[in-house]
């Protein structure tokens, strides 16, 4: 078994197929978290933390728009899944923040820290052939862990049922990741 082989699955892709699958499911990532955050915007754009959420917002952009381009450059099929996350990123990011600023910061810190596990196994995956990608990975990741410490600095664990509220969007995330690989 190569390196490369390492934590995959039967049947699970390799090489150039493998590649565009994370391609994929990272710009459906990207694609939900930016509305995650208009939904969060929709009900606390006028609230303490609108230019913490604006701020994310933008950083969440250009993450969106560099997978897109790499999905156009590497002539990739973006998951048919897109309708899906664009109700329900807005969905989830509307009904947090309806439960208030922490609440909303609660989503952020179980979105951001899910979403670092996956971008740590793809860095992890990739090998020298694909430096670029995994570099652009790791600097997305960091970005994803600020959002995540401004959401712990923001009093995220002090939201109403934090524990349960984080399990439920960790384990919404890592269901959208599987399925946005895939389909």
């Amino acid at each position: 078994m190569s390196a490369d082989d390492a934590g995959r699955l039967p049947g699970d892709p390799a090489g150039p197929e493998s590649v565009a699958r994370m391609i994929r499911v990272d710009h459906a990532g990207e694609y939900g978290a930016r509305r995650i955050y208009e939904g969060q915007l929709a009900v606390l754009g006028r609230s303490r933390v609108a230019p913490e959420l604006r701020r994310m917002q933008a950083q969440e952009q250009v993450h969106l728009d560099t997978f897109a381009g790499m999905i156009a450059d590497r002539r990739i099929r973006p998951t048919a899944l897109l309708p899906l996350w664009h109700v329900a990123g807005f969905a989830l990011g509307a009904a947090t923040a309806a439960l208030g600023e922490r609440a909303a910061m609660a989503c952020t810190v179980a979105v951001e820290e899910t979403i670092d596990a996956h971008y740590a196994r793809q860095a992890a995956a990739l090998g020298e052939e694909e430096a670029g990608l995994r570099d652009t990975i790791e600097t997305f990741r960091a970005e994803e862990l600020e959002h995540r410490d401004i959401g712990l600095a923001n009093e995220a664990e002090l939201a109403p049922a934090y524990r349960l509220l984080s399990a439920v969007i960790r384990a919404g995330c890592r269901a959208a990741i599987a399925v946005s690989e895939r389909i």
